[in-house]
């Protein structure tokens, strides 16, 4: 029961982890992901590597964890509230011809990084893009507005020049 119990506080812990951090410093990966890639290998080298003779205590170790993953998806699938917690919201970081610097600040984004991530997505203009949001996954997303539909009626404002 020791093992469950540590693995048990490894995984919560690493999890809380990555939650604080972000989700830029996550990347494409999920939080939960990341717990795993990082936790798989150092449980399974315990019975691996001899430090633990008993290739049972392995076992159990992979078997919580894997369990708390499986627990961990049905606790987001069957609660909003718990999936807005553990795998994060969206955040809008441009809208309407506006940066919001406070979410940008919250999320440590730069202007620059947002007008890096329209330029990537092939826009030309600030007054292409209607929202600008950083999703869950550290990925940011571009949406434009619908043909003819601009933030403001300024001469080719481009995004270089924000």
């Amino acid at each position: 029961m020791e093992t469950v119990i540590r693995v048990a506080i490894v995984y919560f812990f690493v999890m809380i982890f990555f939650r604080i951090m972000g989700k830029r410093e996550v990347g494409q990966l999920s939080p939960f992901d990341l717990v795993l890639l990082m936790l798989i290998p150092d449980i399974s080298s315990m019975g691996m590597m001899r430090e633990d003779y008993s290739i049972t205590n392995t076992l159990i170790g992979l078997s919580t964890i894997l369990s708390l993953v499986f627990l961990n998806s049905v606790l987001t699938y069957k609660s909003k509230k718990a999936e807005d917690i553990i795998q994060g919201v969206p955040s809008v970081l441009f809208h309407d011809g506006k940066f919001l610097e406070k979410e940008m600040q919250l999320e440590r984004i730069s202007p620059d990084e947002v007008i890096e991530a329209l330029h990537k997505a092939g826009f030309e203009h600030l007054k292409q893009v209607k929202w600008v949001i950083l999703e869950p996954d550290g990925k940011i997303s571009c949406i434009p507005y619908p043909p003819g539909g601009y933030a403001s009626k300024k001469e080719d404002e481009h995004i270089g020049a924000a």
